[in-house]
């Protein structure tokens, strides 16, 4: 980091403090909005339960981002609560708190290499651009099966970086938990015939979820050839009111830049440092000012998708 960057930063307290706000304004809107959709469901109003799955949709999409926040220990000041709630937020999506928290560790350590697990196989220049596309059309289409799939892949794949024989276990201990679980909650939809409700409340927003969570992380990654928090990551900086909304319902992850310069700053504190962004050397990325310039500009480069650095000397070489 520069010496700009390491400079003493002039909070805004209030604006930091209202940030802070954001995860129990979610949960306390989420669950409002769960309640008044299991009214909905059961009185049969089809527009309004429409419009509030889409509301619970992003809700849980925050929710995805509170559990990142979990892994980098910033969802909770207290640790143990911190991990209770990154644990409940993994077994309801299926995947294992312990194993995202290692493998994610692994995304910032080795970021857009060819080890970083969480590109894959975009940050792969032997991978062909049939299976590429491929993953790219599941992976935003069916991010809620695909997301869990790239992780747990990561643990089962021969050479797994996950070799600790203590964290194995713990890992072992909370894929149990995972089937344990979601084998009751099936056990007690199916007894007392709550499947409309789990349709409407869970699986159609998990599925949208899914896909926004996708989306958003190829925003952030995909098409860009740099190594670097400027280099390799879309960052989104508005001055209008809606966009500074919907960062603060993400828990300010469109500063995706920011949080790769340094991964352990509490979200509430990110858009203090928007000045980190400033493109420095060639091949950085600019901040975009609205979310759909960034979205423009991936999809330009969704229909031949890859990450790193390690594309140049293939594309030097004309292969």
């Amino acid at each position: 980091m520069n010496e700009r960057n390491k400079k003493h930063v002039s909070y805004t307290p209030w604006r930091i403090g209202i940030n802070r706000a954001a995860v129990p304004v979610i949960n306390v809107l989420f669950y409002l909005c769960q309640a008044l959709l299991v009214y909905s469901v059961y009185r049969g109003w089809l527009w309004l339960s429409v419009l509030l799955v889409l509301i619970v949709s992003h809700l849980m999409h925050g929710f995805l981002i509170g559990f990142h926040e979990a892994v980098h220990w910033g969802y909770r000041k207290n640790r143990v609560l911190n991990d209770f709630n990154g644990m409940l937020m993994g077994v309801i999506s299926y995947n294992s708190f312990t194993l995202y928290r290692m493998l994610h560790q692994s995304h910032h350590v080795h970021f857009a290499t060819k080890r970083d697990v969480e590109l894959w196989p975009f940050n792969d220049p032997e991978a062909p651009l049939w299976k590429r596309r491929l993953v790219a059309f599941i992976e935003l289409n069916l991010g809620m099966v695909f997301t869990p799939f790239l992780f747990w892949r990561a643990f089962f794949c021969k050479g797994t970086e996950i070799r600790s024989p203590k964290i194995r276990r713990r890992i072992w201990v909370e894929l149990a938990l995972i089937v344990v679980f979601w084998s009751v909650a099936f056990t007690l939809i199916a007894h007392y015939d709550l499947w409309p409700w789990f349709f409407w409340n869970y699986l159609i927003p998990a599925y949208i979820t899914g896909n926004m969570q996708s989306w958003r992380k190829y925003i952030e990654h995909v098409g860009l050839s740099g190594n670097t928090p400027r280099s390799g990551t879309r960052s989104i900086v508005t001055d209008t009111w809606v966009g500074k909304l919907i960062s603060l319902s993400l828990l300010h992850e469109p500063f995706h830049g920011v949080h790769h310069i340094k991964g352990k700053m509490p979200y509430a504190e990110m858009p203090e440092h928007a000045e980190w962004l400033a493109a420095e050397e060639k091949g950085d990325t600019r901040p975009y000012a609205s979310y759909h310039a960034a979205i423009a500009d991936l999809i330009r480069q969704l229909p031949d998708p890859k990450v790193g650095s390690q594309w140049k000397t293939v594309e030097k070489s004309g292969a």
